[in-house]
């Protein structure tokens, strides 16, 4: 059974790299393009103005590189003691990327491992108690490729009700990828022959429908990591769709279980 992770890049290579382990035939085709931000002015200016905030709150994993990879030197001690703003992550995979950009792990908070799902209602379970009237939280985000911000506003409607000034900045963009002749023959193919696609945003099932114009779905297989990510796919014409956990071992017994 082959299984094609949607993930951008260097998420999908990790994830290959894991289901492969796990004996499962996968291979990456990336169905978003992330890039840096247009205006890093923007970026290094939210830099400048984060020691005073209570934290700052990360979508993604992309979020987190993108952002850190603009880190002016004079921010170098942000994240690394305990008087420095907190790091909130939607998950463990922007977690992880909290670390590896050299975040203190006492300074994070993540939904906890067994959460049903990683996103931001599971985050807001955690970090509501800390959301005092006057906290100031910068939430970390991107853009498609016209620069209009990606992803709902919930998370700051919760910290408005609770007295919080949320702040924004787009630390990257999403862009539709441009594939290549191999690549739109190997998704025409995977749409009937029993591949499973491994859908993490519905952003990725819109870009494919828009790469591969009157494809029939018909005959494909997916497992979706959201309930809305889920009923994406559907409309798309997935003949079969299973929903998962986002964790590891919950996609992987979903794939099993789609075969």
């Amino acid at each position: 059974m082959r299984v094609i992770v949607t993930r951008p890049e260097r998420d999908a290579q990790h994830w290959v790299q894991d289901l492969s382990q796990r004996g499962l035939d996968a291979l990456a085709l990336p169905l978003i393009d992330i890039r840096p931000a247009a205006h890093q002015q923007a970026v290094l200016q939210a830099w400048q103005e984060l020691a005073p905030l209570t934290a700052a709150m990360f979508v993604s994993g992309n979020a987190v590189e993108e952002f850190f990879a603009a880190r002016p030197v004079s921010a170098a001690g942000l994240f690394v003691d305990a008087v420095a703003p907190r790091a909130w992550a939607t998950g463990p995979g922007t977690a992880a990327a909290l670390v590896a950009a050299g975040v203190a792990p006492s300074l994070i908070d993540a939904p906890p491992l067994d959460s049903a799902q990683f996103d931001s209602e599971a985050l807001w379970c955690v970090v509501r108690e800390q959301a005092v009237a006057g906290a100031r939280v910068l939430i970390v985000r991107g853009s498609d490729s016209e620069g209009r911000s990606m992803g709902r506003d919930w998370f700051a409607g919760q910290l408005e009700s609770r007295g919080c000034v949320p702040a924004f900045v787009v630390a990257y963009e999403r862009h539709v990828p441009q594939w290549s002749h191999a690549q739109c023959e190997l998704a025409r193919n995977a749409a009937g022959d029993g591949s499973v696609w491994l859908f993490n945003s519905s952003e990725a099932i819109g870009n494919l429908l828009q790469l591969l114009p009157g494809q029939d779905w018909r005959q494909a297989r997916a497992v979706a990591t959201h309930a809305r990510i889920a009923q994406a796919a559907r409309e798309a014409g997935f003949a079969v769709v299973c929903e998962s956990r986002p964790a590891l071992d919950s996609v992987v017994a979903s794939i099993e279980s789609s075969a």
